[in-house]
């Protein structure tokens, strides 16, 4: 696949507003803790976890099996709740804003590509990206554009029309991604996003993603990749439920 930074700015960057405030303060997790518990046992999948993320930066979680990075990942997207500490998202403090608010939020600014690319089967490959638009109330004309501007960004309008089972584990998740930023969201979250994939395809989509980057998107991505995470601008590494180390790579040092 091919990708030019004049065709991710026409279509899933239109607004200006993406790359105003980069550096700004969109994600602080202060103290952060998850306890999960059964009759008679509690298990602590984060610990005290302290983390900032700033507009336009991409960052990546990694850790072995059971560290909590992927319940890390759940709590920022509003999945999961936190059992005690402080989280703040885009100036506003979530800790404890009801499912409702919760579920505003995420439709209108956050974004999402799992491992399992979650596409509907029984939905169309261009139905699938309009999910999130439908959810936003984006009016029916203006879908069919950014449906149609997204799927050319992936190389799959050919395939519009296309159920998710007629594609390859590459293509689903290019759907993936189209659909993950046809919302224009605040903040997209990757969990495992190349998962699946054969190296030929993982690269493409680590492409997809370094390219949105450059283009002023803010990224977390959850990876059990060496090579993935070193695409990103920052790597955080963690261990039973707690952050213990951080690599920053300086502006422009990205694979």
């Amino acid at each position: 696949m091919n990708y030019r930074p004049d065709e991710i700015n026409e279509t899933v960057l239109p607004t200006p507003g993406r790359r105003q405030g980069l550096g700004e303060r969109l994600v602080s997790l202060s103290g952060l803790r998850k306890t999960y518990r059964t009759e008679h046992v509690e298990t602590t999948a984060l610990d005290e976890v302290d983390l900032a993320i700033n507009r336009g930066e991409f960052l990546a979680i990694m850790g072995p099996s059971g560290c909590g990075k992927s319940t890390l990942l759940n709590v920022i997207g509003m999945i999961d709740s936190p059992t005690g500490g402080r989280y703040v998202f885009n100036g506003t403090d979530i800790s404890d804003a009801p499912e409702r608010q919760l579920v505003d939020l995420r439709k209108k600014s956050l974004g999402f590509i799992f491992q399992s690319f979650n596409l509907i089967d029984e939905l169309s490959v261009a139905e699938n990206v309009e999910l999130p638009l439908l959810y936003s109330g984006v009016p029916a004309a203006e879908r069919r554009v950014r449906v149609r501007d997204v799927l050319e960004l992936v190389d799959l309008n050919a395939r519009a029309r296309h159920k998710p089972s007629q594609l390859s584990g590459g293509q689903q998740q290019r759907v993936a991604i189209a659909r993950a930023v046809v919302n224009d969201p605040k903040l997209i979250l990757a969990d495992e996003p190349t998962g699946n994939l054969d190296s030929k395809n993982g690269a493409d989509v680590m492409d997809m993603l370094r390219i949105l980057h450059e283009q002023g998107a803010t990224i977390v991505m959850v990876t059990h990749s060496l090579s993935d995470a070193e695409r990103a601008q920052r790597i955080v590494n963690m261990l039973d439920g707690r952050i213990v180390g951080e690599k920053r790579r300086p502006t422009g040092e990205q694979a």
